[in-house]
């Protein structure tokens, strides 16, 4: 009687323990995809200036519009 109360507590104990590393697993996986999306310490996002000097120098917007939207950008 003792030997099958004993292996159902070491079947149930070791279960939690199994189902514990998995959800460990998982959420160590979901970070790592998590890391791989965010940009690199050398690749930062551009600032508004950069921005707005691009899209000058592209010809998407002319020059009154750039010195406007510039004069807005440093107040």
């Amino acid at each position: 009687m003792m030997g099958g109360s004993g292996s159902m507590f070491f079947g149930g104990g070791f279960m939690w323990i199994f189902w514990l590393l998995v959800i460990v697993v998982i959420v160590a996986a979901v970070k790592a995809i998590m890391a791989g999306n965010a940009p690199r310490g050398g690749r930062q996002k551009d600032s508004a200036r950069s921005i707005l000097e691009k899209r000058y120098a592209r010809g998407e917007i002319d020059r009154e519009e750039y010195q406007e939207k510039r004069r807005e950008l440093e107040d």
